[in-house]
């Protein structure tokens, strides 16, 4: 019994990560988090229905059938001493105030772009902002849609020069691991200076 309690006073938990994914409705946020996290991810998905007439925009997403109500989760062990949480937002207004809920802890975020919706983009790129939280946006080309180069974009976001921005297929692992890269980049440079 001694040593039971010994080995686990010796063995501690790894550090924690946050990372809060957001972006407008039908981005891809649950996408990213479902590519890159490493257990199955925990989802929210509703369908839309009727009552959502009105009230959920579906503008450029017609074909979209679900909808995340509360959020998306999903982890990455880096190694035994460091983990990485993932949450993704509910991208339809009417939830956004779980927004708040959600950010408490987060060490960065990453903007999930259309370049078919950037509008959708603002509110995300606003929250990161006003709180001070260093995020990167990645632009997802769903089926290889990309209507803007990344000049325009960043013209168009109104992005502050050091905000990295990336461009990719959110549904490739390879994409959200170099997304995730960019983004603790980002967040070391600062240490670097």
């Amino acid at each position: 019994m001694t040593n039971d309690l010994t080995a686990a006073a010796d063995r501690t938990a790894p550090a924690a990560v946050k990372i809060l994914i957001a972006g407008g409705f039908g981005v891809g946020k649950t996408t990213l988090v479902g590519s890159v996290s490493e257990v199955t991810p925990l989802r929210t998905e509703e369908y839309l229905t009727r009552a959502g007439i009105g009230v959920d925009f579906l503008d450029g997403v017609d074909a979209k059938d679900t909808t995340t109500v509360a959020l998306d989760f999903g982890r990455i062990t880096i190694g035994p001493e460091l983990v990485v949480y993932l949450f993704g937002t509910p991208g339809q207004e009417r939830f956004w105030f779980m927004w708040n809920d959600l950010v408490n802890g987060a060490l960065g975020g990453v903007v999930i772009a259309d370049t078919r919706r950037l509008d959708a983009s603002f509110a995300s790129i606003d929250f990161f902002e006003s709180r001070r939280i260093p995020f990167v946006v990645a632009i997802n080309c769903f089926d290889g849609v990309n209507t803007r180069s990344s000049g325009e974009v960043r013209s168009a976001l109104d992005l502050d020069p050091q905000v990295p921005l990336l461009i990719g297929d959110v549904r490739t692992r390879v994409f959200g691991r170099d997304i995730l890269l960019a983004l603790v980049d980002h967040l070391m440079a600062p240490a670097l200076v």
